[in-house]
Order: structure tokens, then sequence, then C-alpha cells
């Protein structure tokens, strides 16, 4: 799964409340032909990015070329079940990324269209947000 291989400090703050918006950077195509777009704003996490990218891949059974164009850069950290308020903040459990609406997600390029569309649709349900097959 991907997660940094290392960062200046090991707890950061989440974007929670601001993840209005749409995305300024990264909304066009830039290296395959069909790519997959985000609808919504929301946080997508390693495990998720994983499990498309998995689909994509099977789905494809080794033609083309996929690119990931997102990186889970923030650590989420949780405090254990019925601890009291105060202690400190919880320990590191996952990595996610912001994801702003219009992000190009996913791109692939190398094979024909209808199939990388049905790739990228399978790996859109993995997705805890909305999404959308583009085309250049």
């Amino acid at each position: 799964m991907l997660e940094p291989k290392k960062t200046k400090y090991r707890k950061m703050q989440r974007r929670r409340g601001s993840f209005g918006g749409k995305a300024w950077r990264g909304s066009q195509l830039a290296f395959g032909s069909v790519g997959l777009k985000a609808m919504d704003n929301g946080e997508v996490t390693a495990r998720q990015i994983e499990a498309a990218r998995r689909a994509m891949t099977r789905s494809v059974a080794r033609g083309g070329k996929i690119w990931i164009r997102i990186f889970p850069h923030t650590s989420v950290t949780k405090k254990a079940a019925e601890v009291p308020m105060g202690s400190g903040k919880g320990s590191p459990e996952y990595w996610a990324t912001a994801v702003k609406a219009g992000v190009i997600l996913f791109e692939m390029d190398g094979l024909p269209e209808q199939a990388a569309r049905e790739a990228l649709r399978l790996a859109g349900h993995k997705l805890p947000i909305k999404t959308r097959v583009v085309t250049r």
C-alpha cells in the first residue's frame, strides 16, 4: 500500500472542514487518454486507492499503462475504544489524502477506450466519492 517513506512529523492535522470548492490543480488529463475524475470532495485512504488499482489491473488483464495521480500523505490517528478524554492525540492508524472535486485520480492509456472506461468504472466503485470517467 502507499505511504510516505519519511515524514517530518508522525501526527498531522487533517483538513476535515475545508474540503469545499473545486480543484485548481490536477484537474486535466496529463499522461493517459482516459481518466477517472472526482465529482465530490472527500478523503481517500491508501487502502481504497490500492483496491481501485487492483480492480483496474485485473479488469485489463496486464494490458495498457496506469497512472495514479493521488498519494496519501496525511496520517490519520485514532484513539483506542473507551479511552477517557485527555492524554494526548491517538496513534497513527492509516494514511489518507484530501480530494477536491475535479481532481483526476487515475489515468489509463494503451488499450481500447471501451476497455479503459470499464476498468475505471470498476475502480470508481471502490472509492468513497462520486467519480466520472473522462476522455481527452
